[in-house]
C-alpha cells in the first residue's frame, strides 16, 4: 500500500474520531480529556468502567458515545437480582420445532451500557468475563459469536456505597480503562444549570460515525509503530509496578500490552501513524491504576485509589522519558 494511502487512511481515522468528540461535547460539557479518553479505549479497541460518584454523568457520557455511532445500542441495568441468563441470554424448548431455541440476551448488541455494574452479584458479573475477552457468549455448551464493534461501557458507584459489590481482579483486568468524571467547573455546571434538564435517553443526538468506519480504525490501530526505545518506556513503567513495596502485585502481561495498544490508539486519534512517549503518559494511568492493589487496603475506594494513582505517577517521575 503507498505512503499516500496510508497518510490518507489515519487522516480519515482523525476526521471520524473528531466528528464523534464534538457530538458527545453537545451535551457532556468540560469534559474534554475523559471524552478524548473513551474514545481512545474505543478504538483500541477495549473495554471501558466509568467510576465516580452517583449524578455526575457517567451514565450520560455512555449514552452519548453509544448513540453517535450507527450501531446496536443496549442497556442493562445491572441489580442484585439480575441473573446471569438475564445478561447472556437462554436456551428455550420450543414445540413447534421440538427443540430448545436459544434466545439471546441484550449482550448481544455492538455496544452494551452496564449501569451499576457493582450492583450485581458476582456471580453474575462474571457472566461478562468471557463475552469481554473473546466476543463470544457460550450458553449450554453452545457458543454465540458478537458482531463487531463490541464494548462494553460499565458504570460504578464507588464500592463503600451499600448494596454494591466489588468487582473481582479477573472482572477488573477486562477493561482497558478505568475512568473518572468528577465534576464539572463552576462556568461549566452553572450553563448546565441554564440548560432545560433532560434525561439522558431524551437527548437529541444522531449518529455521526458508521460502523464500518469504527471498524476500520480499529484495523489501523496495531498498525501503528511503536519504536524500540517507547517500547523500552512501556515495560519499564509495568516492571516498576511490580517492585513497588506499596503494591500486592504489579501489572500484569496483559496490562502492558493494554499500555502499549492505548498509546497506538492515542497515536491514531491524534493523526499519527507512530506512538510518542506523550501518548504512553497521556493513558497510563487511566490503563494501570485499577489494576493495582494496596498492601494496605484503605474502606475509602476514592482514597485507595488517590493513592495508587500518586504511586504510579511517582514511578512515572522517576523513569527518564525517551527523546
Amino acid at each position: 500500500m503507498s505512503e499516500f494511502l496510508e497518510t490518507k487512511k489515519i487522516s480519515d481515522a482523525k476526521t471520524a474520531l473528531d466528528r464523534l468528540k464534538t457530538n458527545i461535547k453537545r451535551y457532556i460539557r468540560g469534559k474534554d480529556d475523559v471524552i478524548d479518553q473513551i474514545v481512545i479505549c474505543l478504538i483500541a479497541p477495549g473495554h471501558v468502567l466509568i467510576e465516580d460518584l452517583p449524578g455526575v454523568g457517567k451514565t450520560t457520557l455512555a449514552y452519548c458515545l453509544s448513540k453517535s455511532i450507527a450501531c446496536e445500542f443496549s442497556r442493562i441495568q445491572f441489580t442484585s437480582d439480575l441473573l446471569p441468563s438475564d445478561v447472556t441470554g437462554v436456551s428455550i424448548y420450543d414445540e413447534t420445532v421440538r427443540e430448545f431455541v436459544f434466545k439471546p440476551g441484550p449482550i448481544f448488541a455492538n455496544f452494551i451500557l452496564a449501569d451499576e455494574i457493582n450492583r450485581a452479584t458476582p456471580k453474575t458479573q462474571s457472566s461478562l468475563l468471557e463475552v469481554m475477552d473473546r466476543g463470544k457468549v457460550t450458553v449450554d455448551g453452545n457458543t454465540h459469536g458478537i458482531d463487531t464493534p463490541f464494548m462494553v461501557l460499565a458504570t460504578q458507584n464507588p464500592v463503600d456505597y451499600e448494596g454494591t459489590f466489588p468487582l473481582p481482579e479477573s472482572q477488573m483486568d477486562r477493561f482497558l480503562m478505568r475512568l473518572q468524571m468528577g465534576y464539572p467547573s463552576y462556568e461549566d455546571e452553572f450553563d448546565i444549570l441554564k440548560a432545560a434538564h433532560r434525561s439522558y435517553d431524551d437527548l437529541d443526538l444522531e449518529p455521526v460515525v458508521t460502523r464500518e468506519e469504527i471498524c476500520d480504525i480499529q484495523e489501523l490501530v496495531p498498525q501503528v509503530f511503536v519504536e524500540d526505545t517507547v517500547m523500552e518506556y512501556i515495560l519499564k513503567i509495568v516492571t516498576a509496578t511490580r517492585t513497588e513495596s506499596e503494591f500486592k502485585a504489579g501489572v500484569s502481561i496483559r496490562g502492558c500490552l493494554s499500555l502499549k495498544l492505548s498509546a497506538q490508539a492515542s497515536a491514531i486519534a491524534a493523526g499519527r501513524d507512530f506512538v510518542l512517549p506523550d501518548d504512553v503518559t497521556s493513558t497510563v494511568i487511566n490503563v494501570l491504576v485499577h489494576r493495582l492493589t494496596l498492601r494496605r487496603a484503605s474502606s475509602d475506594t476514592m482514597e485507595e485509589r488517590r493513592v495508587v494513582s500518586s504511586a504510579v505517577r511517582r514511578i512515572l517521575s522517576a523513569i527518564p522519558v525517551p527523546l
